[in-house]
């Protein structure tokens, strides 16, 4: 032991006081280094503007913003109808060509059945206390969700932008929503 001593007294050895001072200056440096000032990103492109298709975007984006995710939802052709303040009161369920529903397409098909299985729907979501849509989409913009209206589409169905609720970012275009893809860490086509 004496000697391990008498060996190191010879050299450069750095004092404990040292030793904690660089320790710190490496934590330090290693908090900065991996420090991430940005929130963790997730787009996501609605297309569909039915009842059934209207909750999986809202969903995710809200669950995702209560994560901490940055969240922007682009909404294009029928799924610009969700953000639209009076057509998403109004979204119906197809029940022609949906392999679930409890309706044969063949009778699926007669007149006045997608009201009918909207209804029944609408009736699942009361019953379960579920979030309507307006319900999930306030609370997806209190929590900082971006819902961006698909300024091409806006044209071609000729909307106008009061139409929409509070809060939605109209004029997007198609460029604006690629480089958010871009920069997201999830991106999401729904």
């Amino acid at each position: 032991m004496s000697t391990n001593t008498s060996q190191l007294q010879g050299e450069d050895v750095p004092s404990r006081a040292e030793l904690a001072a660089r320790i710190d200056e490496l934590e330090t440096e290693l908090a900065a280094a991996t420090e991430d000032d940005s929130d963790p990103k997730m787009s996501i492109i609605a297309t569909k503007g039915t009842l059934d298709m209207a909750y999986p975007p809202l969903i995710l984006a809200s669950t995702a913003a209560a994560f901490g995710y940055e969240v922007t939802v682009f909404h294009t052709f029928w799924g610009l109808d969700i953000l639209h303040e009076e057509r998403s009161k109004n979204l119906q369920l197809s029940s022609v060509g949906n392999p679930n529903m409890p309706v044969p397409n063949a009778v699926a098909a007669l007149p006045g059945m997608d009201r009918v299985t909207t209804k029944m729907m609408e009736k699942k979501i009361d019953d379960n206390d579920t979030a309507t849509i307006e319900e999930l989409i306030d609370t997806s913009l209190d929590m900082g969700v971006e819902f961006q209206a698909c300024q091409m589409t806006i044209d071609l169905m000729d909307y106008n932008e009061d139409d929409f609720y509070d809060g939605v970012t109209t004029g997007v275009g198609a460029a604006t929503a690629i480089q958010d893809m871009a920069d997201a860490d999830i991106q999401l086509l729904i």
